[in-house]
């Protein structure tokens, strides 16, 4: 073991460029900036931020080695981690140090300053260490109780609340007078670390887990998985187109706080045929793509991107789609459950860190158990070792519904164009995909079924005068009177409908949907709005005295100007919208007083503004981790043969140096600003750091000097 303590600096100068190119592949973000020399490496290797990212990429097993050697005397020798641990720690140790979780002095391991931060004051449960010798033999004659009690506390945390220690029981007045517990105020006490591992047998944890658990569920055949896979592929992309035309016809209205209303959803929902949840999800994707804005009059409508994607076929569509949900960090099954309030759509309070992460590694344990349908049970418990600071059982349970949903797996198991995605191959998906068909089937009923997926101009033709019900093999449509009203306000006339019907339909067509659609013809447009801000206009003074007296659209404050004319102070499409949703018929009017016909392709007036992304740093590629250490090996040199010169820190890089330089009671050089913006090199041996001033002596003046922080332009070793 060294007679002298080697610091964190020096035991990475020493690293070999493989060893650094290792850690900068390890952790990308030691490599944004590429740092200026080994000091500045060593800074920011040691910096909370930066350490924070390091421990969210390891797994359970490593974090407990890295607790474990929290609690040990420093340098740890390798034989001293295992007997503590166990012998599978080869190799977690071997890892920490490649991330430089932890760093070698002589035979034995040190743990940088800001490790111990971030691990806790009590590493594994573990206590502080006891400034008193502890006779472990006199455990023989303790009193009844006192074992009773130190067990209670032996695995953690190691506090006990008492009410007075003045006048503690028995059993614990004898564990403090034998230093069995330390007095830690008046009402605690503290289990010190070497009376803990004694009772542990010398084991830091009751069990380690070196291994990820076994992965357990239903297994699948891979057909049956992408026949289910494909069919949601599909669907799913219909949804999207869906969605749009929708809130081109019928744009809800963004609220004041941002997002969509819960009415709007639960209107889009309905729409759909979908939950709730997944109409949200499917909402965010395209507002996360660019496809859907809120506009400068709040409402939300498709953007002209939208149009775009319309023309791709459906293999581009949804991968483009996917590959958003992959690396976004807004998380749609958030909406509508916070119990402080209600998280909205498209809302600005979905960002949530690690998200992405959590949803590559949930896929690839999937590729790794191909045709199994995991439980949710086992697949937390495997997050649980893979990612523990970020596991989370909800995300989860979110992340596979939406992977099902996108048909990424089918029946819970990964998909074959799930793994193509992943790995980077070709989809296949318009292989796989069944040919479009070119005709319905009326039913009796008011239903239509279409005995494959139709093709696209099909689909939107009869997606404006019907509903979809369910999906499928073979999807079911549903007529309506609401949806029939969507057909004329496209344009349409009773009579094109029918002809549009029998033309597509190899049953003929049923006599109570003929009845409906004449129906639904003969009213619509009796009742006209238009701008005032809004007026109603009907020839029918009688359907005018029923508007005025229904209690269902009081809310809407209309007055009569004449006996056919109504007016509003909403907008038209809000009394548009209220009106049909109280049962009755109107049709929209232009400015002239002529009946609009023509189908609405609505779009945003605003560019698109997806929402930004929380995001996560990326391991860079082999070219650049090369370019970056030889940079620092340059910069490295550049320090050693210009002495004098101190090299220019950033505010943040300052104070980390600082305060290294304070724990390694070392002399240092640091740039300084004069009143007169003149800088000038002091050599210092740094003391404190208060209210943003470093206390230091000066080696020019033998005194203690103050320096303004801000006013230090760089800092390095002294010469």
């Amino acid at each position: 073991m060294s007679n002298s303590t080697i610091s964190f600096t020096e035991e990475l100068r020493n690293r070999s460029d493989d060893q650094v190119k290792v850690l900068f592949s390890l952790r990308p973000d030691l490599i944004s900036p590429v740092p200026t020399d080994l000091m500045a490496l060593s800074a920011r290797a040691n910096s909370t931020p930066s350490l924070l990212r390091a421990r969210e990429t390891l797994d359970k097993f490593r974090l407990d080695i890295l607790s474990a050697i929290s609690s040990l005397d420093e340098p740890a020798p390798l034989l001293q981690i295992l007997s503590i641990t166990s012998k599978e720690a080869v190799g977690a140790v071997e890892s920490l140090w490649e991330l430089a979780l932890i760093y070698k002095d002589g035979d034995g391991y040190r743990v940088p300053s800001n490790v111990r931060t971030i691990m806790g004051e009590s590493p594994a449960g573990l206590g502080p260490k006891s400034s008193r010798p502890v006779d472990f033999a006199a455990l023989e004659q303790a009193p009844k109780g006192a074992r009773e009690t130190l067990m209670k506390m032996v695995w953690g945390p190691p506090k006990g609340q008492i009410a007075d220690i003045k006048k503690a029981p028995p059993a614990i007045k004898w564990l403090l007078e034998n230093n069995f517990l330390v007095p830690f105020d008046s009402q605690t006490v503290l289990l010190p670390r070497e009376v803990a591992m004694h009772l542990r047998e010398g084991k830091v944890f009751k069990e380690l887990t070196p291994q990820q658990p076994a992965l357990e569920g239903s297994t699948r055949k891979q057909k049956a998985v992408d026949l289910a896979a494909i069919a949601s592929i599909s669907t799913f992309v219909r949804w999207a187109e869906e969605l749009g035309h929708n809130w081109s016809d019928e744009p809800p209205t963004s609220l004041r706080s941002g997002g969509l209303g819960v009415r709007d959803l639960k209107r889009t929902a309905e729409h759909l045929g979908i939950s709730e949840a997944c109409a949200a999800f499917v909402a965010e994707l395209l507002y996360i793509g660019g496809h859907i804005v809120i506009d400068t009059d709040d409402q939300i409508l498709p953007t002209h991107s939208f149009d775009v994607w319309l023309t791709k076929s459906i293999e581009e569509q949804w991968h483009s789609l996917v590959t958003l949900w992959l690396e976004t960090s807004r998380v749609s099954g958030l909406i509508g459950k916070s119990d402080s309030k209600n998280i909205a759509a498209l809302g600005p309070e979905l960002d949530r860190g690690g998200v992405s992460t959590l949803k590559k590694v949930i896929l690839g344990v999937l590729k790794d158990h191909l045709e199994l349908d995991p439980t949710l049970d086992s697949m937390s418990e495997t997050l649980q070792w893979l990612l523990p600071t970020r596991a989370n059982r909800d995300y989860a349970e979110w992340i596979l519904r939406e992977a099902e949903w996108l048909g990424l797996t089918g029946q819970g198991a990964l998909s074959t164009f799930g793994l193509a995605l992943i790995t980077n191959e070709e989809l296949g998906i318009e292989k796989a995909l069944p040919k479009p068909v070119d005709h319905i089937l009326i039913q009796a009923d008011n239903s239509a079924v279409a005995p494959g997926p139709l093709t696209l101009e099909l689909a939107n033709a009869i997606g404006t005068i019907a509903d979809i019900e369910s999906r499928g093999g073979a999807s079911v449509y549903r007529f309506s009177e609401t949806s029939i009203r969507r057909g004329l306000d496209h344009g349409q006339t009773g009579d094109q409908i029918k002809d549009f019907l029998k033309k597509i339909s190899k049953t003929p067509m049923p006599q109570p949907l003929e009845y409906l659609i004449n129906d639904v013809a003969k009213r619509h447009g009796k009742l006209r709005v238009g701008s005032t801000t809004s007026y109603i206009r009907c020839e029918d003074e009688g359907l005018i005295q029923e508007i005025m007296h229904d209690k269902r659209i009081d809310h809407l404050r209309l007055r009569k100007l004449a006996p056919q004319v109504l007016v509003s102070d909403v907008d038209s499409n809000e009394l548009m919208r209220t009106l049909r949703d109280s049962g009755y018929l109107p049709a929209a009017e232009n400015a002239t007083g002529v009946l609009v016909t023509a189908p609405q392709v609505r779009r945003a007036k605003s560019r698109p503004k997806p929402p930004r992304i929380i995001s996560e740093p990326t391991s860079p590629n082999e070219t650049l981790i090369a370019a970056a250490v030889r940079a620092l090996r340059a910069g490295e040199r550049a320090s050693s043969h210009k002495p004098r010169e101190v090299p220019r820190t950033t505010a943040n890089e300052t104070v980390d140096l600082l305060h290294q330089y304070i724990e390694e009671r070392a002399s240092l050089t640091i740039g300084y600003a004069d009143t007169n913006g003149g800088v000038s090199n002091r050599l210092i041996d740094p003391l404190s750091i208060s209210l943003g001033t470093l206390v230091a002596r000066d080696h020019a003046t033998g005194e203690i000097a103050h320096f303004r922080i801000p006013r230090i332009t760089g800092v390095s070793p002294a010469n």
